[in-house]
Formats: C-alpha cells, structure tokens, sequence
C-alpha cells in the first residue's frame, strides 16, 4: 500500500511533502533561536506518528511534551491558517513514552559500563589519549577475567584493582600509569556528580521497547533533557550510543516504504563537538550504514556548518529556518548554510535564509528518485497537538498510562566486577589475619580482630562493613547465579568495542 507524501509546509499555491520512502535519507533543520525550529521538529514528529512510525526525540526546552496532549486554535496560528488558505487540523494528542536519566520526569534511561565501552566513555570522561588506552586498558583486564562493568562503582573496584597489581598485568597488557588511574578516578566522581550514576546501569534499554505503535501510530518518546543538556559530553554521548545500538540491533532492510524508527538529535553540534578522529570515523559510518537499517536521522541545530561535511552530504532532506547575520562570521555562516541547498532561480537563497520571518524555512526534500528538489520558501504548518510544557499532573498521567510502566522503574544490581573484586578482598583480609593471630596454648587461633590486613582493595570496597558486604555479595550470587552465567559474555557494540571490530567477547 502507498502512503501518501506527508505534507509539511504551504505558501501560496506551492505545497511541500516529504515522500514516506525517503525519510531514512536522513534530515536536516536549522536556524538561529526563536525561528521555529521546535514547531517543525514537533511538526514532523506527528506526521511520523500518524503514519505508525516511532520517533526518539531530546526535549532540551521541555515545550515537546506537549506532544501528549490535544491542541488548541491560538490568533498566531488562525493567522497563518487564513494565510495558508488552511482548514485547522484535527488537533488531537499523541502516544508519548517519556524517558529522564534522572528519573525524575520520566521513564529511567540507563546503559551498562560495558556496553558503552572504552571509546565512549572516554570521551563522557573527557580523556585524554593516554588515559584513554589506560581506561581500555581495563576493560580488556575485566573481559579476560569475566567480570562485568555495568555500573559506576564496577568501574572503580576494576581501575583500583588494576592499579594495585599493575606489576602483573605489566607484561601482557602493558605500562599502567597511577597518573593515569587517578585522572581516571576523578572523572568517574565528576560524572557521578552530573548523575551518571544513574545512567549506568541495570536494566538497560532495550532497543525493541522504542519500536512501540498504540493503535496504529508510533509512539513519540521523548527524553527530558533540559537538565540533561549541563552535561553536553553525557548528554550528546549518550545519543550516539542510542543511535548505535539501533544500527547494531536492527536488521537490514533495504529502502522500506516507510522507516521503523525516526532519531532526531537535537544540539547537534555537541555531538562533534572535540570529538576525536576516530569518533568522527565512527559517527560517520554509523549515519551512513543506519539508513539501510530504516532508521531516519534528522540533525537539529543552528547552523548547517555545525555538522562535519562527511556527515552533512549525507542528510537529504532539507529545513533550514532563518539565519542571522549581524557579523562578518555569521555572513559566512549564512553564505556556507545557502550553498548546501539546490538553488531555485526565483529564490535568492542567501539574502531569503537572513529575511525569513517566525515559522518561514527554505525547504528542499528528496524527489521520488532520491534528488533534492529546488528549494521553496515556504510556511511549516502547525501542529495538532499542544505547542508549550505541561503540568506535573499531565505528565504523571501520562507516566500512569504507558506501555512501559514498571519495566525499567526499578533498578537492578546483579554481582560484578564490584561484587567479585570485594568478596576476594574480604577472603584475602580474613587470610592474612588468621595467618598473622598468635596460636592458643590449646592449638587453635585465637579470635581475629575485624579489619584487620586486606589492603587499601578491601578497605576500599567495604570499608567499615566488610561482613554485610560479603553476606550480601553472597545473596546476590545465589539468586542471581542464572543470570551471572549468561552475562559473562559481555557484550560490546561498534562504538564500544576495544579494537574497532563489532560483536561479543
């Protein structure tokens, strides 16, 4: 069955759709603040959701989640429908599933240490290269030992294990710098204080419950970012390792007449930002391989300029809202921005891009053979559903009615690294100190001082309670044995694997 071109934008006579089949040509909308890109993305979004495509989508402002509720008729948008020789649309709320790392405003949102792996996390940590091999260092000492890195405190037991026999891991794996494990450190309390704490972890996401429909449209889920976003390195890193898992988990499936998924990541531009060579290499294979995946990838930022040329040759369709250019570098940003759009010889695209008003873009789409089309100068249409934030009571009736309330409310600490590194510091601390007890005239040992031997491992992990830790390590061994098993394959993707290959260990 065809589905017809979802209608976008209108000035005059001229109509501009975007074909359903060529989505997953990726996208591209810009234009400096307050010009309307968050109306076109919500836009877009809803057209998506109507035709029973899923959508991932960062709220940074809080105004998309007004997704989930029934629009309204305001003057501006009378305005524009009587100028557009427009009825109004049939407004109406959407399926939404919202998501919050915090956990406060949403669903949690949480990925293994294993799983995001070395290269990743590097950059969360903001590492440099020597730290960086150090770091990798570490996950390929726990992988070859079966210990799972699923949460932050795994990470610490694993780098202060390391540290503390670096005379044994010397000759297979190389020099471990202290330096190094400490700036290593450091950045681990850094971003348990910015809540990564919270992001890593159990249970993770998993991909499928994303390709949710609710009587026949996709679900739009939206992820609270507006506290997310001071953290930029956590923020846009955490998007690239959604966006991985969907190319690594989904299967191939050519040019569908519709795509499974639509990822918009918005403030683009942190995505790129320092980001390493080989980062970029991997970025640009990820967007370039997703498309046959059916994923459609839709860039948000203010400028086309923000995103590396290697990248932006490959986003096919176009929105580009108005750009200012009040200096000498933004008239070259403005001339750059003109330049990546097909020029149409009515429009003068560079003098058009600086004059648009409030909710104007110059659009190009891809044609039905996969060309962009001439850019129009047009006006994105409005939405049908609410345009602004929501009450707390909205947002908690949403929270109450969606498809996936209590499967990741509740966090899970199965035994790892951490688990596994106390236990055998608490078994090397009750050694020493039977061995180093003075025997009674009977024979037997006399009664051993708690907290006594063990090193600054054991001290570390347990601290003052290092018999409730091992009772509980203990527990958890014994209920959790099953899933110990399995997860000794520890499972790293294409942006997490230690030597660039893709698949489990």
């Amino acid at each position: 069955m065809t589905i017809d071109p979802l209608l976008i934008g209108k000035r005059d006579d001229s109509e501009v759709a975007l074909l359903p089949g060529l989505i997953n040509r990726h996208g591209l909308i810009t234009g400096a603040t307050g010009t309307g890109k968050t109306v076109t993305l919500q836009v877009l979004a809803e057209r998506f959701s109507s035709i029973g495509v899923p959508v991932f989508m960062a709220d940074v402002k809080g105004d998309l989640a007004g997704m989930s509720q029934v629009g309204a008729l305001s003057e501006k948008f009378k305005q524009r429908l009587q100028t557009l020789q427009l009825p109004e649309p049939g407004y109406c709320a959407f399926p939404v599933a919202f998501w919050d790392v915090f956990a406060k405003q949403g669903h949690p949102l949480r990925a293994t240490a294993s799983d995001l792996g070395p290269l990743l996390l590097s950059r969360i940590l903001m590492l440099n290269e020597t730290q960086e091999g150090v770091l990798t260092m570490a996950f390929k000492i726990a992988d070859d030992r079966g210990l799972l890195l699923l949460d932050l405190k795994d990470l610490r037991a694993m780098l202060q294990f390391v540290g503390e026999n670096t005379k044994e891991f010397m000759t297979q794996y190389g020099n471990v710098s202290s330096a190094s494990i400490g700036a290593i450190q450091r950045g681990l309390l850094s971003l348990e204080q910015q809540g990564g704490s919270l992001f890593l972890g159990e249970p993770m996401l998993n991909i499928d419950d994303l390709l949710q429909t609710d009587r026949g449209r996709g679900v739009v889920h939206i992820l609270a970012a507006d506290q997310l976003l001071n953290s930029p390195m956590l923020y846009s890193t955490m998007l690239l390792w959604l966006l991985s898992k969907l190319f690594e988990h989904l299967p191939e499936v050519g040019d569908p007449e519709k795509p499974k998924l639509v990822f918009f990541f918005d403030e683009a531009h942190l995505l790129f930002k320092d980001a390493s060579r080989v980062l970029l290499n991997k970025i640009e294979l990820v967007v370039r391989l997703v498309r046959s995946k059916g994923v459609g990838v839709f860039f948000v930022t203010q400028n086309p300029t923000d995103i590396p040329d290697n990248v932006l040759g490959q986003l096919g369709n176009r929105v580009n809202h108005a750009l200012r250019a009040f200096t000498a570098r933004d008239q070259k940003a403005v001339k750059a921005a003109a330049q990546t759009l097909r020029a149409n010889p009515g429009i003068n695209t560079e003098t058009a891009i600086t004059e648009l008003g409030v909710g104007e873009a110059l659009v190009s789409f891809l044609d039905e053979k996969g060309r962009p089309n001439m850019v129009e100068r047009v006006n994105i249409l409005p939405p049908a559903s609410r345009i602004g934030p929501i009450s707390d009571a909205e947002r908690a009736q949403v929270q109450a009615s969606s498809l996936l309330k209590g499967v990741y409310d509740q966090a899970i600490d199965r035994e790892s690294a951490y688990e596994i590194l106390a236990a055998r510091a608490t078994r090397t601390a009750q050694t020493t100190s039977q061995s180093s007890t003075p025997q009674s005239p009977s024979g037997k040992s006399g009664t051993a001082t708690e907290g006594t031997g063990g090193g600054a491992l054991s001290d570390l992990l347990l601290g003052n309670n290092r018999r409730d830790g091992l009772l509980a390590a203990a527990a958890k061994s014994a209920m959790r044995s099953a899933s110990s098993s399995v997860g000794r394959e520890i499972a790293r993707g294409i942006l997490g694997t230690l030597l660039g290959g893709k698949g489990k260990k």
